[in-house]
């Protein structure tokens, strides 16, 4: 291409390009690239002149070339499918009426930021350096399917708009060799990133994320050796992590998830080192999934559990913050899954390794509890009396309670009214505590039942008494064998 067939502003870029010299056509620093679509000649840029530029403009000795433009309007597609630059691009702040294909392009640098985009194709590039894209308005489709980032994707406060049910980023496949650093983003549709690999961490934190009813964030099979940052996040339809890989934490701290009737959170079969849910402004409003998840440290507080959880084959070394298991147990009774003993198992290991043995008691009997539910009726029934006994063997004290109480019945009763001796030249004196003792205790005698014969409301009251201490014995015998066991 001849600089005689170029406009004047085009000039302008053409010369500045060998010396890598930025042209800023913009009248303020803070100016709106959205009024892009009204900018005159003065400032239009043709992209068949930036391929021509980028791919056949010559070089200058001693100088390092490169495309810096600010604030220009570009019009016509700018394709540089599999194009292999070895100088960066930035054009900062412009207008695009067209969409860029970057396909496969292979590019030290490329920087788009602050600029309004009708869609970008970068799916298959590799870039030596980073990729800027803050501030940016997309209005169709990001892809950047398989892409390769040696440096760090920014997409601070940028605003992706997805075309109908298409997504408005592609990440999936991608290599990211530094940050993905997105806070305050802005989407409307999907973010996908399934398979992606990102070696530092990926940052949505004050992020507004949504896709009602559907995938606001699919990041299944997601690996991150840093951390997943979603504090004061917005996001409306559900995340996705199942299976997904996150060294450090996963800290949705004082976010808002919303997706009634629905999944909010999928994390089932997650590798996580911390899982943070924390002080948003209402419980998670949709269904938490935790299934088979795998976690070092999981950061729940009782106020943020959802309705609908399911945490079945859940795996978690510490739970904190450190709260009564009162306030813990509805997260399991909440499972929709129905009853899961391993939770409860999960749940009592957390508070005897912090030494709150009381607490995994409490657990336990609230476990045996649900899972009398699960019995026929006769089991129903034999539990209720264990509960009632003995707390299931967690509460002894109770069954004292009980023998306490029936001694002092019966001694009022019998010492109030004798029963008469078999054998009267025989019988020892009657004692009233002793024999309440020896028709309660079935396996000692103290030599006063056999000798005494009991009749009318006596022998009923006898048989009462040997019946109810029977069925203590027995139950505090099966208490306490289950209370060892576990120990």
């Amino acid at each position: 291409m001849e600089i005689n067939d170029l406009t004047p502003a085009e000039a302008r870029v053409w010369r500045a390009f060998p010396r890598g010299e930025t042209v800023d056509f913009r009248t303020a620093a803070d100016e709106d690239a959205t009024a892009g679509r009204d900018w005159g000649p003065e400032r239009t840029l043709r992209a068949s002149v930036l391929r021509a530029l980028l791919v056949t403009a010559p070089q200058e000795d001693g100088e390092i070339s490169a495309l810096r433009i600010a604030g220009a309007r570009i019009t016509g597609a700018l394709d540089l499918t599999h194009a292999v630059l070895d100088r960066p691009v930035r054009m900062s702040h412009c207008y695009f009426t067209t969409r860029p294909e970057l396909y496969g392009i292979q590019v030290p640098r490329l920087s788009l930021r602050g600029s309004v985009i009708p869609g970008l194709d970068l799916a298959g590039a590799r870039v030596d350096g980073m990729v800027q894209l803050s501030d940016c308005r997309v209005r169709g489709r990001l892809m950047l399917a398989g892409t390769e980032i040696a440096g760090a994707l920014h997409l601070a406060r940028a605003e992706l708009t997805g075309p109908d049910d298409s997504p408005a980023l592609q990440l999936n496949q991608a290599t990211i060799g530094d940050d993905l650093w997105a806070p305050e983003l802005r989407a409307h549709g999907e973010l996908r990133l399934t398979g992606a690999t990102v070696s530092g961490s990926v940052d949505l934190s004050r992020a507004r994320l949504t896709h009602a009813g559907r995938p606001a964030l699919d990041a299944e099979t997601l690996a991150v050796e840093g951390h997943l940052l979603l504090r004061h996040a917005r996001v409306r339809g559900w995340i996705g992590l199942r299976a997904a890989r996150i060294t450090g934490r996963a800290d949705l701290s004082y976010a808002c998830l919303s997706n009634p009737g629905g999944p909010a959170l999928r994390a089932s079969s997650a590798t996580l080192g911390e899982l943070w849910l924390r002080r948003g402004p209402h419980p998670v409003r949709g269904t938490l999934n935790l299934r088979r998840a795998q976690l070092d440290v999981l950061f729940l507080e009782p106020e943020m559990v959802p309705d609908r959880v399911h945490v079945s084959g859940l795996v978690y070394t510490t739970l904190t913050p450190h709260e009564p298991a009162e306030r813990r147990l509805p997260l399991l009774d909440r499972d929709a899954d129905g009853y899961a003993p391993d939770a409860y198992e999960q749940l009592t290991a957390a508070y005897r390794r912090i030494g709150d043995d009381h607490a995994a008691r409490r657990v336990q009997l609230a476990k045996q509890r649900r899972h009398r539910g699960t019995l026929s009726w006769y089991g129903r029934l034999w539990g209720h009396v264990q509960d009632a006994a003995v707390g299931y063997g967690f509460r002894p004290l109770r069954a004292a309670g009980w023998l306490l109480s029936l001694l002092a019945v019966g001694s009022v009763a019998f010492a109030l009214d004798h029963p008469r001796p078999l054998k009267p030249d025989e019988a020892p004196p009657f004692h009233p505590v002793f024999y309440t003792l020896d028709l309660l205790l079935p396996v000692i005698s103290f030599g006063q039942e056999p000798a005494f014969a009991p009749a009318g409301w006596h022998q009923t009251l006898a048989y009462v008494l040997v019946l109810t201490g029977w069925i203590l014995a027995t139950a505090v015998v099966a208490g306490v064998t289950r209370t060892v066991s576990r120990q």
